[in-house]
């Protein structure tokens, strides 16, 4: 159930308030609006992707009781008979063409919807590496221990870092009041029925946040191994998170979000003596998947493991700041170059 795609519109909330339609103004990104949404923005609409992919095609949707809704791919002309058997007397000739040129209209609306997406994604990097903010997307199944591991993270570093938090859940605020009885500040975006974050969400959040220049900003995604995988939120990089109580081969199972991942954190590691479970081959099959994954086996629970995640965590904020320093400097060069001819041509 994706809400980028149109299911659970209306039903987010960030910190329990309603969030609106995207392409009704993106005030988390400091004006930098994405592209105009497709169409008249229908694809947002309950059942979205079924209703932008008929309009697509020339056909309608409409409401049954009970809040169903039904899709026509043909249209309703005065007296049209309704002869859907036709379709199926036609042989494989007509109707193959049709479904292909039906499936690759599908494709290219999921294409433009996925567009749409990347341009928030955009705007939110931009103000990451305007304010040398290192965002990271955490993402993993349900029960894994990424609020666990981020207690832990925002409690060891607390001292020398500014951290914020987003989480992300379907339901409730639980895990957005662990995080701020840390000291850390959170925002709770609850999705309804939408199974992950995406770069919308994130940039309305972003202003009840107010994360600091040169912050960390930790992302919290909904549990789900799925759909975030296609979903950018400008983030840095998405880290992968896979516990000793899953299974070895889950980066086979779902390979694009191990793919889609710079770092895995391979966590309770403390559990293994109690577990048949390989560390080596789940570490294996993930590289099989992403061979440039980096990993880091870790406990949230216990801190084996985690001097590596925070010297890892330590080293992309120093070299994102830099890089904001750097492009800082050399936005001041230009300045003084353009002045210099200006002056140079008025003869000052």
């Amino acid at each position: 159930m994706c809400t980028t795609c149109g299911c659970g519109t209306g039903e987010t909330r960030v910190d329990g308030k309603a969030l609106s339609e995207p392409g009704n103004g993106h005030e988390g990104n400091g004006g930098n609006l994405p592209p105009k949404p497709l169409g008249n923005d229908q694809g947002h609409g309950p059942s979205g992707m079924i209703y932008s992919a008929v309009t697509a095609l020339g056909g309608h949707a409409h409401h049954h009781a009970g809040g169903r809704q039904q899709a026509h791919g043909h249209e309703h002309g005065t007296g049209h008979d309704h002869r859907h058997d036709s379709l199926h007397e036609h042989g494989h000739g007509e109707v193959g063409r049709e479904a292909s040129t039906t499936q690759s209209r599908l494709v290219q609306i999921e294409r433009d919807l996925l567009a749409k997406n990347d341009g928030f994604a955009a705007a939110n990097r931009s103000r990451f590496e305007e304010q040398g903010i290192f965002a990271l997307n955490l993402v993993s199944s349900p029960g894994s221990g990424k609020t666990t591991l981020l207690c832990r993270t925002v409690e060891a570093l607390r001292t020398e870092l500014s951290i914020a938090v987003i989480e992300g859940d379907q339901q409730t605020s639980r895990d957005a009041e662990r995080i701020r009885a840390t000291g850390a500040p959170a925002v709770q975006i609850n999705t309804g029925k939408g199974c992950h974050l995406d770069a919308h969400m994130v940039g309305h959040a972003l202003p009840e946040l107010s994360p600091a220049d040169d912050s960390l900003l930790l992302i919290e995604n909904v549990g789900n191994l799925v759909c975030p995988a296609a979903f950018d939120l400008g983030e840095a990089h998405k880290v992968v998170i896979l516990s000793v109580t899953e299974g070895e081969d889950k980066p086979l199972k779902y390979p694009n979000m191990f793919h889609a991942a710079s770092l895995m954190l391979l966590n309770k590691v403390d559990l293994l003596p109690h577990l048949a479970f390989s560390r080596e081959l789940a570490i294996s099959y993930a590289r099989q998947v992403n061979p440039a994954l980096q990993v880091i086996q870790l406990s949230a629970t216990t801190g084996e493991g985690f001097d590596q995640w925070l010297a890892w965590l330590r080293a992309g904020c120093t070299a994102t700041q830099e890089k904001k320093r750097a492009t800082m400097a050399s936005l001041r060069r230009r300045i003084a170059e353009l002045e210099a001819r200006i002056s140079a041509a008025s003869g000052g």
